[in-house]
């Protein structure tokens, strides 16, 4: 059966161009385009689509009141198409807090002129959602950060990986773990000028201070780095000092920045003093980067199938060994904090 995908943009030029890149793929279906969320809100009603391609700027109701609507209502996955500036990143990471399977950058300020670069990444993450797990969100969602401490610090590294549905599984994660953790390096699938409004959302909300990292920041407990969109970021030591290198690179399982890029330094440098967490993501990184982990006598952890978004990357890396413990996503910190 095909994919049944509803578009909704103001602009009749950005609805002709998804809907002729998207039906160019024969398991695709574009079954309405609207307009506007009032129209939208009538065919998915009718339609009852797999996947909602969803713009952010749209007249009577924007994209983000609009899907966080669909997600308390009617959760259907929801691939968005946002800008890249700084303000289109800051709504994008807003669109996935509310919900949003993932998003698709516009590259250029004319959606027609950008539409060859698009086209593969475009089919590949509806597909995605297709196969995505969505949950039902109230319409207001408070999140509780944790303030209470570890009884002692410690020098231990925690390391996570996560891609498609990952923004809201850090949250979650990161939310619930002390302000003094570990220092912990984080790598998301996302691309430049995403990262840094992702970071200082997560610090909004965390007892812990979260940042984009830069190269040579020290790993030191209460902080967590994130690695920048477009760049792979590794661990290195100096003495007693864990910092990290920010570099270029080819592209690792498809990613920049990669997961295993990540993960294999913890496990070279860090050994059994790190514990490595792969949470939901389409795909396979970081899977044999979490077995090397494992295998230097680091603790690993990976989210469970029931509370993952897409089960691909968590379930690779169980298959291979890499997963010394399963957990649903609302007890991953807690056994982040056993490990400890």
């Amino acid at each position: 059966m095909s994919i049944k995908v509803l578009i909704v943009d103001d602009s009749a030029t950005a609805r002709a161009v998804l809907c002729d890149i998207l039906e160019s793929d024969p398991s695709i279906e574009v079954v309405a385009t609207a307009s506007d969320a009032y129209i939208a809100r009538d065919k998915i009603v009718e339609l009852r689509p797999d996947v909602i391609c969803l713009d952010v700027e749209m007249p009577r109701m924007d994209g983000i009141t609009f899907l966080k609507k669909i997600m308390h209502y009617m959760p259907i996955p929801v691939v968005m198409v946002s800008s890249l500036t700084q303000s289109g990143a800051k709504t994008t990471i807003e669109a996935l807090e509310a919900g949003a399977v993932d998003f698709v950058p516009k590259l250029h300020s004319h959606i027609y002129d950008g539409k060859d670069e698009m086209k593969d990444e475009l089919i590949s993450k509806i597909k995605t959602a297709s196969k995505a797990r969505v949950f039902k969100r109230e319409l207001k969602n408070q999140v509780r950060i944790n303030n209470t401490s570890l009884a002692e610090t410690t020098n231990k590294i925690l390391a996570i990986g996560a891609s498609t549905g990952g923004t809201e599984a850090l949250k979650d994660v990161l939310s619930r773990l002390p302000r003094n953790a570990p220092g912990t390096v984080v790598v998301q699938h996302m691309p430049a000028n995403f990262t840094a409004p992702f970071a200082e959302r997560l610090n909004s909300l965390c007892a812990m201070e979260v940042k984009e990292a830069k190269n040579g920041d020290s790993i030191t407990p209460g902080v967590v780095l994130v690695a920048p969109g477009d760049y792979h970021m590794v661990i290195r030591r100096s003495g007693a000092r864990y910092y990290v290198e920010i570099g270029s690179g080819e592209k690792v399982s498809g990613h920049r920045p990669s997961v295993d890029i990540l993960f294999n330094s913890v496990a070279k440098i860090a050994g059994a003093n790190a514990v490595g967490v792969i949470l939901t993501g389409m795909g396979s990184d970081g899977a044999k980067g979490l077995l090397n982990m494992r295998n230097a006598g680091a603790r690993t952890i990976g989210q469970d199938e029931a509370s993952c978004v897409v089960y691909g990357m968590p379930k690779i890396a169980y298959e291979i060994g890499a997963v010394e413990k399963q957990s649903a996503l609302d007890n991953i910190a807690q056994s982040i904090l056993s490990c400890i």
